[in-house]
């Protein structure tokens, strides 16, 4: 059983009692869930830095084709 929990961390959180009692009703596991929950928030987040620290090249680059066009778009056959 302890290597179940190796590389977890037991914390406190508070969550909305009614949310809580309908997850439990419904046979959710709460820790699952919020381990899903924060694992989406942080996917979405390391998403969002990394493109916002890539929007000085995402901008040079659609000037670049508004400028030029695309890099060999004589050979594109659609």
């Amino acid at each position: 059983m302890e290597n179940a929990r190796a590389g977890r961390q037991r914390l406190n959180i508070m969550l909305p009692g009614p949310l809580v009692e309908e997850a439990k009703a419904l046979g959710l596991n709460l820790s699952r869930a919020c381990e899903s929950g924060l694992e989406a928030a942080v996917a979405a987040e390391r998403a969002r830095r990394w493109q916002a620290d890539n929007r000085p090249f995402f901008d040079w680059y659609n000037a670049k084709v508004e400028k030029d066009g695309l890099l060999l778009a004589e050979y594109r056959q659609f």
